[in-house]
This record gives C-alpha cells, sequence and structure tokens, in this order.
C-alpha cells in the first residue's frame, strides 16, 4: 500500500517535470512571435533575444538564440531591414523546433 503511494508520487513528479518542460518550450516560441510582431522597435526586440538566449536549444547544443545571430538581427533592424531580421528568427525558430533539414 506504502509502495503505491509512493510510485503515484514519483509518477506525479514526473509528469509536473514534462509540464514544466513544455511550459517552457511554449515561452519561448511565444517570445519568438513576440519578437516578430514588434520588429518596429529593435530595442524591444534585442531584449527578447537576450531572454530567448539564456534557454537552451538541444538540436544546436547552446542557446535557442546565439550572440552572433542575435547581434545579426538588431542590426539588420536598426539597418531598416526587417525582413532580413525576420528570416533570421524564423531560422532560429525552425532550429529550436527541430524542424530544420526536415523538410
Amino acid at each position: 500500500m506504502a509502495e503505491d503511494i509512493r510510485e503515484e508520487g514519483a509518477e506525479e513528479a514526473r509528469h509536473r517535470r514534462g509540464l514544466k518542460f513544455r511550459l517552457r518550450e511554449d515561452h519561448a516560441v511565444e517570445l519568438f512571435k513576440e519578437a516578430r510582431a514588434n520588429l518596429a522597435d529593435p530595442a524591444r526586440v534585442d531584449r527578447i533575444l537576450l531572454e530567448l538566449g539564456r534557454f537552451y536549444n538541444p538540436f544546436v547544443n547552446g542557446p535557442i538564440v546565439d550572440l552572433p545571430t542575435r547581434r545579426r538581427i538588431v542590426e539588420a533592424l536598426v539597418a531598416g531591414d526587417p525582413d532580413e531580421a525576420g528570416r533570421l528568427l524564423d531560422e532560429r525558430l525552425r532550429l529550436y523546433a527541430g524542424v530544420a533539414g526536415e523538410e
């Protein structure tokens, strides 16, 4: 009886960890959407990219948005090229989602 309770507790803990992981994933995707929606505001996009750089992307074994890419996106926005910035954002989102190369 006590063993069943411990097993249920362990299963519930694993489930909660999975939920936290999915919430974190969803948060990163939401940040990408927010950045895409605010391409007219380079400072805001830069802050969003900084936050995305704090999350790990297992597909590239590094941050979701690395520093060189962050710089390129912000430079494109400052130079008035939101299309290039959007392309770079989409590229990093594809890498994060794990679909790069599967098309």
